[in-house]
This record gives C-alpha cells, sequence and structure tokens, in this order.
C-alpha cells in the first residue's frame, strides 16, 4: 500500500508532460507564423527573379 500513495503522489510525469504541452503550443505557433511570412518571401522572391531574368537577357550576347 506505501508503494502505491507514493506513486499517486509522484508528479514528475505530470512536469515532463507540460513541458510537452508547451513545445507543441511553442511549435503550432512557429508553423502558424512562416505560414504568414512564406506568401510575402514568395512574392519577394518572384519579384527579384522577374528583375534578374529582364535585365540578364540583353547583355548575354558578348562572349569572350
Amino acid at each position: 500500500m506505501n508503494m502505491f500513495s507514493r506513486f499517486m503522489n509522484d508528479e514528475s510525469g505530470a512536469t515532463a508532460i507540460e513541458y510537452g504541452l508547451i513545445a507543441a503550443i511553442i511549435s503550432v505557433g512557429i508553423i502558424g507564423a512562416l505560414g504568414a511570412v512564406k506568401d510575402s518571401l514568395n512574392s519577394t522572391f518572384t519579384s527579384v527573379s522577374t528583375s534578374l531574368t529582364g535585365t540578364g537577357s540583353s547583355g548575354s550576347g558578348s562572349g569572350g
């Protein structure tokens, strides 16, 4: 009976579960933030790519 009461009073597993929940909440927040930034970065890289493609084709005829 003494072992059962020690098992019921042990809270170390609860602490691990709390840390796991905190890590899960933080990871969901990071994923949400990256999803919001993704569209902005995609449009920026598309704009840069378009600009580089437009300027690179005019000077490519002069080879050594």
